[in-house]
């Protein structure tokens, strides 16, 4: 776990291996939200980035009468 500090004026620097590792630029926006008393920073991606994240998904399932 890597620890940050909360400058003067609220900011964050998120550390090199986290930006690398979920592939942040510079300039992106994230979706931040308090839960079970914590934050949480979730990247926005591009719509044409999630083409395609669904592959293979299994859809055999059964389903409600009333969901056909």
């Amino acid at each position: 776990m890597q620890t940050v500090t909360v400058s003067p004026k609220f900011q964050v620097v998120i550390p090199k291996t986290i930006r690398e590792s979920l592939k942040l630029k510079a300039g992106q926006k994230m979706s931040v939200l308090e839960y079970d008393g914590r934050i949480e920073m979730i990247p926005d991606r591009e719509i044409a980035e999630l083409r395609g994240f669904l592959k293979g998904i299994n859809t055999d399932f059964e389903r409600d009468a009333d969901r056909l």
